[in-house]
């Protein structure tokens, strides 16, 4: 089989096209949710004196410390009860869920970093809490923003755990896409779909780290230089 025809084989005959096109909403849904929780949450928690704010982030980290499939697991019954199982919103419900409490600890210690001057500076100019947290605050720790971001695309687009156990064959991402055309002891697969796959995985990672290669250097020595 030449390459042109293993490309056609997975993209068209098997369908790995309406993978990419599922992947790309489940990532971008997760990516976006769970910036947005992430940002407000570790804002807050970073600007909170209260105690419960540090037990709020140990059961984050203990939740995140958990396998996924332990997590899956518990989702399933509930899932097919509500005859919710196979669809993609559900999986993106789970990712985010899963991946929230890392969000959170990334954003928090990147909040942390921001002195508490610049929200009062800014509230004494006028503006309100909210109103700080994004004209002031928000454009400061972009790079984080990007960092966090990033990760978070990598935990969504490489789930096999969840996309696996959670979606039905005909809302497949790639990663259990590619895992298909593996095959099994019992089923024959097909490695020349599988290297075309992983080969056309590969392309956004590339391009998403060249593009943002300069955020992710300065968001990682920011989150680690505190002060």
């Amino acid at each position: 089989m030449c390459i042109r025809d293993s490309y056609y084989g997975a993209w068209i005959e098997q369908g790995f096209g309406e993978s990419v096109i599922n992947t790309t909403i489940v990532v971008v849904s997760t990516v976006i949710i769970s910036l947005t929780l992430g940002t407000l949450g570790g804002y807050a928690l970073a600007r909170s004196g209260f105690k419960y704010s540090f037990w709020i982030l140990m059961l984050a980290l203990v939740f995140r410390a958990m396998p996924h499939i332990t997590l899956v697991s518990g989702y399933l019954l509930p899932f097919f009860e509500w005859n919710i199982w196979g669809y993609l919103p559900t999986s993106i419900v789970v990712l985010v869920a899963i991946n929230q409490p890392f969000t959170l600890w990334m954003l928090h210690s990147f909040f942390l970093n921001i002195p508490k001057d610049m929200d009062e500076s800014a509230m004494v100019d006028g503006c309100t809490r909210f109103q700080a947290f994004r004209h002031v605050i928000i454009p400061v720790m972009w790079p984080g923003v990007v960092t966090t971001g990033l990760f978070s695309f990598l935990l969504a687009y490489n789930d096999f755990a969840v996309t696996a156990s959670l979606l039905s064959q005909e809302n497949q991402t790639m990663i259990p896409k590619i895992a298909s055309f593996l095959g099994t002891t019992q089923v024959e697969g097909n490695v020349m779909f599988a290297v075309a796959a992983v080969v056309s995985a590969m392309i956004p990672l590339f391009i998403l780290i060249m593009f943002f290669q300069r955020q992710i250097v300065s968001g990682l020595t920011a989150g680690a230089v505190k002060g």
